[in-house]
């Protein structure tokens, strides 16, 4: 399977007004990004949604098997959620590669607050390897 990135991706695309617009960076941890969540996301009074955190740690894992080299779309996400992230919290979105096995992607990614470092949700995931149209990218 061939995809292609044209900028309006809901998590990470610069030119969706309405989406996150999560700027992730390889590093040594992984991908990893900081971000605060708009008040537009809310769902429990003071509280992100859960869909929003779900969200997030998808383009983590994504995003650290495209630095890996080995892009690919998400074929299962098992998330655990820690505890509520308040509305306007500042966080830190991890994702990690664990192992490359043929055409399948294992990663993990976490979601901790920057205030006091407490695990707020973190996942497991298996991608698909996927070709990629670079200059789309």
């Amino acid at each position: 399977m061939e995809v292609s990135f044209d900028g309006h991706c809901f998590g990470c695309g610069p030119l969706n007004t309405e989406g996150l617009r999560l700027v992730f960076e390889p590093g040594p941890d992984g991908s990893s990004v900081e971000f605060e969540v708009p008040n537009r996301f809310q769902s429990w009074a003071g509280m992100a949604h859960g869909g929003i955190i779900a969200l997030m740690l998808d383009e983590a894992v994504g995003w650290a098997a495209w630095h890996a080299g080995h892009p690919g779309v998400t074929g299962r996400l098992q998330v655990s959620y820690r505890r509520p992230l308040k509305l306007g919290e500042r966080i830190r979105i991890v994702g990690k590669v664990e192992r490359i096995r043929r055409t399948l992607v294992y990663a993990n990614a976490y979601i901790d607050s920057r205030a006091d470092g407490g695990r707020i949700a973190d996942a497991s995931a298996t991608l698909m390897v996927s070709q990629v149209d670079v200059a789309s990218v």
